[in-house]
């Protein structure tokens, strides 16, 4: 058995999460992720999820949410009937791609497999960009589901909640994933969710911007060249 202490990671496969990923590894945790099937258009971040999980030799699940995500229309990742806006993040357009309680359910759920593991933390890949347009990334949220999750566990193992890019920008979470080598490589951020990362939809925007930013090669395949 693994001596090391337990991070359960909420583990899209995306660029966020794959820097998480290689943070607590570096910082010596054992990783536990869970992905999450909530129905969403771009299914294809499950597949490098598992890839990035292989890469660090990470205990990996997915966990299916697809019932719950059936039953909340009008958002572009869950409603196909919703198109997936193009641009940057700042635009309000992007508000079409919340899924109410997002990371509220995801939290909740990794919370309570991290106390029946003895976990020490679990852990967020939001970051300081999601701020206005996601409720469920912002600092109070993070406070208030440590609180939430305090209670429910009373006198049980409890583990910390962890956001540690919630102050950071993207290319900040660039410039980090290239410290610590982190293999954004084999991630997707695409909410498309074709055989390529469009290179027009917001996260597509934000992912290429961080890079641009950042001064750091981007690894990713576009469907499109930049506007």
């Amino acid at each position: 058995m693994s001596t090391k202490p337990l991070a359960v990671l909420a583990f899209s496969g995306g660029m966020d999460s794959t820097t998480l990923a290689a943070h607590y590894h570096a910082q010596g945790y054992a990783l536990l992720l869970l992905s999450f099937d909530y129905g969403q258009r771009h299914v294809r971040e499950l597949e490098a999820a598992r890839r990035v999980a292989a890469h660090y030799d990470a205990e990996h699940h997915v966990v299916d949410l697809s019932g719950v995500g059936a039953l909340m229309p009008g958002s572009a990742l869950t409603d196909r009937t919703v198109d997936v806006p193009e641009g940057h993040y700042a635009a309000a357009s992007m508000r079409s791609t919340v899924v109410p309680n997002r990371n509220a359910i995801m939290g909740n759920v990794a919370a309570g497999i991290a106390s029946a593991r003895g976990a020490h933390v679990v852990a967020l890949g939001i970051h300081a960009g999601d701020h206005h347009v996601y409720p469920d990334c912002r600092p109070v949220f993070l406070d208030a589901l440590q609180a939430s999750i305090t209670a429910a566990l009373d006198g049980f193992p409890t583990p910390v909640v962890e956001a540690p890019f919630v102050h950071r920008s993207k290319t900040d979470i660039a410039r980090l994933a290239a410290d610590l080598d982190a293999p954004l490589a084999l991630s997707w951020s695409c909410y498309q969710g074709g055989a390529l990362h469009c290179g027009r939809c917001g996260t597509c925007v934000e992912r290429r911007g961080a890079f641009e930013e950042a001064g750091l090669t981007d690894p990713t395949e576009y469907d499109t060249d930049p506007a």
